[in-house]
């Protein structure tokens, strides 16, 4: 049994978890840090995580910026793992888990989906057969129509996967419109699409001499990604100090 505290625990994504964790058999939230509470969560929830006294194994962190620093002051001073999935920190805060994860496990990932995790490893393997055999190398990713950034840091992350595989060698191309020449081979295309409630797509498009192979990922709920957060905080319990990955759940 992992005991979990949710930071963010009445935002849509603590929600969420708190529903999945609610059905599994080997979870369970012991408490939640949130800036309001209508009393409606079955565990306590505290505004000010310096009033916590509830013993944990783990912390999950779907919350903001603003409350970054106090969760992770928590962390260190209880001496317990952080799953930060908390988006859009800065340079600063970064740098401040990653000196945190001297002292604790933290692990973080551009994406917390346990399939887009296996999606990247699968396709450094795919890269370094089919690249070097003259595949051209294309993704296209789908997203709802209120998001605000493009292409998608998930996009960003699987372009960055394979890329790894040659030394960072290849360039990102995101607009093709305003040149006139034949597809240069040392590049890998993003193209982004917006549109209606779509939670998230990628395609990962190897394209050969008379073949092509296609990798897929398609998010059908948020849920997705409260799964990845929930598993990577059973894989944190019991670890030593350091900064973690979701490669490092899915081995």
């Amino acid at each position: 049994m992992t005991r979990f505290i949710m930071c963010g625990c009445n935002g849509k994504m603590g929600q969420m978890i708190s529903q999945l964790v609610s059905q599994d058999a080997d979870a369970e939230i012991v408490a939640g840090f949130d800036i309001w509470d209508d009393g409606h969560n079955s565990y306590p929830v505290f505004q000010n995580p310096k009033d916590c006294t509830v013993e944990a194994d783990c912390l999950i962190d779907f919350s903001g910026v603003a409350a970054f620093e106090g969760m992770l002051e928590y962390c260190l001073d209880k001496k317990i793992p952080c799953v930060l999935c908390t988006t859009g920190l800065s340079e600063e805060q970064i740098e401040m888990a990653k000196k945190a994860s001297r002292e604790i496990p933290v692990l973080r990932s551009a994406n917390m989906s346990l399939g887009i995790n296996l999606l990247m490893k699968l396709l450094k393997e795919a890269a370094a057969v089919l690249a070097n055999a003259g595949f051209d190398m294309e993704i296209v990713e789908k997203h709802h129509n209120l998001k605000l950034d493009a292409p998608s840091g998930t996009a960003l992350a699987l372009a960055d996967s394979i890329n790894e595989e040659f030394d960072n060698s290849y360039a990102y191309v995101y607009d093709r419109s305003s040149r006139r020449e034949k597809r240069p081979q040392k590049e890998i295309g993003i193209s982004a699409v917006r549109g209606g409630t779509i939670v998230g797509d990628h395609d990962v498009i190897f394209a050969g001499n008379d073949e092509v192979i296609t990798f897929s990922h398609s998010a059908y709920s948020k849920g997705v990604f409260g799964k990845g957060a929930i598993e990577a905080g059973k894989f944190l319990k019991g670890k030593p100090a350091g900064m973690y990955t979701m490669s490092d759940v899915i081995g």
